[in-house]
């Protein structure tokens, strides 16, 4: 089984506009041209990727050593590069319906995810067949044991390496292994003593806690990142980054740690997340945390849930829990004496050098200039970021000139009784670096500072960058970049993302607030991003995939401009305005991406220093809080909200917004048992949406009032209304919504009789389910899937699957409003074959199970 796809798709398109279709084409073309010499046979296309099967192992690693020489070779639009990633595994997965299907297939697709543009990454049972065929070049490289996602077992993988291509990659996009940390661009210098006794004590059973204590540019990052990598070791499930530079609330730590522990959607709650580290051997390398609100009772939660855990954290200060060990993290040592050899053993001194080579490449440390950059490494006591700024300087000046620069540019005694003298002398550092760039440029670097979480390059050039005439953007940022102000990754399909260290950023915050900019940056910063986010709300029902991964992306900024926009205290200033819109287009990421809690509080936040003047982004709003009201199981409060946004929307005589508080209110009429209201109401709401242009919202005022119909008893109507929906939904391409009705359809067809129906529909929407990880809808298809088990015979897996969705709601704080009757009906349905104490017995083991084990098991 070959999987493919192209990396970088979505920048890819951006890049070459209409002229993506026809690369897109001959991308096909190139690989169904080599797919069939090689005996392959394509089961699937979709968009950029491919899954072809072949009947022998050879053939297929053959056929994907094959397929990247033609794309290497091959001369594609506007000079690009169509860069395909490609997975091959063998196995023996199941056949349904002409389709093959099963955890064989999971796995093969996994390792295609887990290669980069170019690559080809093979698993070790298809190396064990194919490695004796190899020839013309290839070439196999043992890429050792990884973690695929959502698969229990470790994988062994290799790449395969083909002659003239590219062989050199990033590490592997998999989970548990160090690759979960950032690869530095350069060596640890000038720590080896402190990294051995830093691992020593993590590695002993009796430590849990280490927090790397220093002022800011001391090189704790750097330090915490290569005792993670010399821990992998040690701890069976990994070593894992997680970057809080952006995060201030409990609640975004949280998120921020069951982010990068790939976590699904459904469960980013503390209580889920403990759950899973306390079955965990791991190492949480917690950095920036002295700005993260309650963050010593996070870290507490972890330690007293997962005895196997391990934190190490970087802080300013330490967290002062009961068995924390802290490691002050202090400047690179500096020579005794002025002379070579001792300047040679210094680290302040080896960094110097290594970072002025990286820009002089002709630069050494010689008899002639050791003085001098002695001199300028013990005027910035040591601090690795001042010196790494002063060091890219020597492109400009000798060291003998770059110490006089310091000398009239920087203040080491400051002033200052309150800023400890190592942060004083960073911050004069950076001052230094900010007064040798061009007036604009220095305009640039201080609008940088209202981004959080960085920015791509339009954010930059459109907030940070206004007035600079013909001077390109990029050019710009690679200056900042030169000057070691900004940091630039890369590693992103979106294309390249510009942050800045937290230190700098708060320099660059000062400079901000001490001109008169600050507010006309800030509010071109929300304005800018209210409009990212009404672009990711258009996007959402044709890509709902892609525009949640944009948003998600974007969160630290949408959290920003929000914060700015409606700010907590009443003095001030804001602009309601942009945090209505904010708050109007993002109400579905807050709902799809497992963050209701957090939307929730923006919602209320909004509403609430929004007044009572009607707006339609405030109806919008009124139904973005309603919808997370039924979520969390509030639903005669959702019922309120809703009805305030329908007399809103009347009021403006907005035909689209009294469409859609129609449906939210009908729904939540639905749930409330009131079905004669609610069929009214969602009948009108349906005539309303036949008369706009809105395809997506039609879809789910169909479903919903297919609902309500079936629940009436008039199962042919509501047949008719969700096939309706599905289909609009499936010429949209909203994967999600249309997984939402189809899910509705076959607990229909349960309801009519028509079991063998409902089994196919059900059957065809499990891994898609399981792949979307919305928590709403993994839990309704839970109980069609449960009714099934039940009239199949499978009392035992439907007892196990009724007890997992309970716990799974326990969990998530999303009470089921039908538990008695869903019970009820269950225990009607046994009829004899089992006795309900059994069945209770059953029942209380699955809340043991995840519902997502036991709904990958349904198809079998």
């Amino acid at each position: 089984m070959l999987f493919s796809d192209i990396e970088g798709s979505t920048l890819l398109l951006t890049r070459l506009g209409s002229s993506y279709v026809d690369a897109l084409a001959l991308h096909r073309r190139i690989l169904r041209g080599v797919w069939a010499e090689c005996g392959g046979t394509e089961m699937g296309t979709e968009g950029d990727s491919f899954f072809v099967v072949f009947p022998t192992a050879s053939g297929a690693v053959g056929a994907a050593a094959e397929a990247q020489r033609r794309l290497a070779d091959h001369s594609w639009p506007d000079g690009e590069r169509v860069r395909v990633r490609m997975g091959v595994h063998t196995g023996s997965p199941g056949v349904h319906d002409g389709d093959y299907w099963g955890m064989d297939v999971h796995r093969a697709a996994r390792i295609a995810a887990a290669a980069h543009g170019g690559q080809i990454v093979v698993s070790a049972a298809t190396v064990h067949l194919a490695r004796t065929g190899l020839s013309g070049g290839v070439s196999l490289r043992d890429l050792g044991s990884h973690h695929l996602k959502d698969i229990p077992e470790p994988e062994s993988l290799y790449q395969l390496t083909v002659a003239g291509l590219q062989d050199e990659f990033p590490p592997l996009r998999t989970l548990g292994t160090s690759s979960s940390l950032p690869v530095p661009a350069t060596p640890l210098l000038g720590r080896d003593a402190e990294l051995a006794r830093l691992t020593e004590l993590l590695r002993s059973p009796d430590v849990r806690l280490v927090t790397l204590v220093g002022p800011g540019g001391a090189g704790k990052t750097r330090l915490a990142i290569a005792a993670g990598a010399a821990l992998t070791a040690g701890f069976s499930d990994g070593v894992y980054f997680v970057p809080l530079a952006a995060a201030q609330t409990e609640q975004v730590l949280w998120t921020s740690i069951a982010e990068v522990l790939d976590f699904p959607a459904r469960d980013r709650a503390p209580g889920p997340l403990m759950s899973h580290l306390a079955q965990r051997s791991l190492v949480l390398v917690l950095d920036n945390l002295e700005q993260v609100e309650d963050a010593d009772k996070v870290v507490a939660a972890i330690l007293e849930a997962a005895p196997n855990v391990a934190v190490l954290a970087t802080s300013r200060r330490p967290l002062g829990l009961v068995g924390e060990h802290q490691h002050p993290v202090v400047p690179l040592a500096l020579p005794d004496e002025v002379g070579l050899a001792a300047a040679e053993r210094s680290g302040a001194v080896q960094l110097f050098v290594q970072r002025a080579q990286a820009v002089q490449p002709g630069f050494a440390l010689t008899a002639g200039n050791v003085a001098d950059v002695v001199a300028i490494c013990r005027h910035l006591d040591g601090l690795p970021l001042a010196i790494e700024l002063s060091a890219t300087r020597v492109r400009l000046l000798g060291p003998k000139a770059l110490l006089a620069r310091i000398d009239q540019a920087l203040d080491i005694a400051s002033t200052s009784s309150v800023t400890p003298s190592r942060q004083r002398t960073l911050r004069d550092t950076i001052a230094w670096s900010y007064q040798l760039l061009a007036p604009d440029h220095r305009r640039v670097f201080r609008r940088l500072a209202v981004f959080a979480g960085g920015a791509d390059l339009d954010a930059v050039a459109a907030i940070a960058c206004p007035g600079l005439g013909q001077e390109d953007p990029l050019d710009v940022v690679a200056e900042l970049n030169d000057a070691s102000l900004v940091t630039i990754s890369t590693d992103s399909d979106a294309g390249p993302r510009i942050s800045l260290l937290q230190t700098i950023s708060q320099y660059a915050d000062d400079e901000l607030r001490a001109g008169d900019e600050e507010e006309a940056a800030r509010r071109a910063h929300a304005e800018y991003y209210a409009e990212v986010a009404e672009k990711l709300l258009a996007m959402r029902e044709s890509t709902h995939g892609t525009a949640l991964e944009l948003a998600e992306t974007e969160l630290g900024n949408f959290r920003a401009a929000l914060g700015w926009a409606v700010p907590d205290s009443a003095e001030a200033a804001g602009d309601i305005g942009t945090g209505l819109r904010l708050c109007a287009a993002l109400g579905w990421v807050w709902l799809l991406g497992g963050y209701v809690a957090e939307g929730r509080r923006w919602h209320e936040h909004v509403v609430a220093r929004a007044g009572a003047e009607p707006s339609k982004n405030l109806a919008a709003c009124l139904r973005g809080l309603g919808n997370l009201l039924l979520m969390q199981g509030e639903i005669e409060r959702a019922q309120e909200v809703a009805t305030s946004s329908l007399a809103m929307a009347r009021t403006l005589d907005d035909a689209a917004g009294i469409a859609f508080s129609m449906s939210l209110l009908g729904t939540a009429q639905l749930q409330l048992g009131q079905l004669d209201a609610a069929r009214d109401l969602l009948e009108e709401a349906l005539t309303q949406h036949r008369r706009l242009d809105e395809p997506g919202r039609l879809a789910r005022v169909l479903g919903n009032l297919g609902g309500v119909e079936e629940e009436l008893g008039h199962l042919d109507r509501a047949e008719s209304l969700m096939r309706e929906s599905l289909a609009l939904l499936e010429e949209l391409g909203d994967v999600h919504e249309a997984a939402v009705q189809g899910q509705n359809l076959a607990y229909l067809l349960i309801v009519a009789g028509r079991l063998p129906e409902a089994e196919a529909e059900a059957r065809a929407l499990v891994d898609t389910v399981v792949a979307l990880g919305s928590p709403s809808l993994t839990m309704a298809f839970a109980n069609t899937t449960m009714n099934l088990l039940l009239r199949n015979g499978d009392l035992v897996g439907a007892a196990h699957l009724f007890g997992a969705e309970e716990a799974m709601r326990d969990r998530l704080e999303m009470p089921n409003p039908y538990l008695e009757e869903e019970l009820t009906e269950a225990l009607a349905a046994l009829d004899g074959a089992m006795t309900p104490e059994t069945w209770q017995t059953h029942r209380q083991a699955g809340r043991a199970y995840r519902v997502e084990d036991l709904l990958t098991r349904f198809p079998g």
